[in-house]
């Protein structure tokens, strides 16, 4: 259905992603080195009783947050965010699986999937924590960028060996 969409729009189909692909097996929650725990709030949900499609991205900087603060606690007197983590989203592809409903506790998972010279990505599951019920399968492509000159830079040497971890 998604191909047919594309096709018709005559946009151009998008690289095999996570869950994309009937082909490609969702990973398991265990595959994943990390996750945080998100609680639907009244605000997520749209008219149709449901999480909107807009908040899961959301829910996916939570699980960037928590894993860039597994990789550099905040120290108010270090380096800058832009300097520890000197990268920008570039990309967000999310494939919804199952609706999620008000105050349902989430996990969302995240791992390192992909790291290239100046650019990673971050693989994501969603799921119902009670339940274990599979809710989205995502990927996110972030760029490393120097906010000086406004252009994208080679990883630097400390994000990619932290980056690493989180394979």
């Amino acid at each position: 259905m998604i191909r047919e969409a594309l096709r018709l729009t005559r946009l151009p189909l998008p690289r095999k992603i996570l869950g994309m692909s009937p082909s490609r097996p969702v990973p398991s929650p265990e595959s994943f080195p990390l996750h945080t725990e998100v609680v639907v709030r009244f605000r997520d949900v749209d008219a149709m009783g449901h999480v909107n499609n807009a908040v899961y991205l959301t829910y996916l900087e939570e699980a960037r947050v928590a894993l860039f603060k597994e990789l550099a606690p905040t120290d108010l007197h270090g380096p800058s965010p832009e300097q520890q983590f000197p990268f920008i989203l570039a990309e967000a592809t999310c494939r919804y699986l199952s609706p999620a409903a008000v105050a349902e506790t989430l996990n969302v998972y995240i791992r390192v999937a992909r790291t290239g010279s100046k650019s990673f990505d971050f693989e994501y599951l969603v799921t119902e924590q009670r339940s274990g019920r599979l809710l989205a399968a995502a990927r996110t492509v972030q760029v490393a960028f120097d906010y000086a000159t406004g252009q994208p830079i080679e990883i630097p040497p400390h994000l990619r060996e932290a980056l690493e971890r989180f394979r």
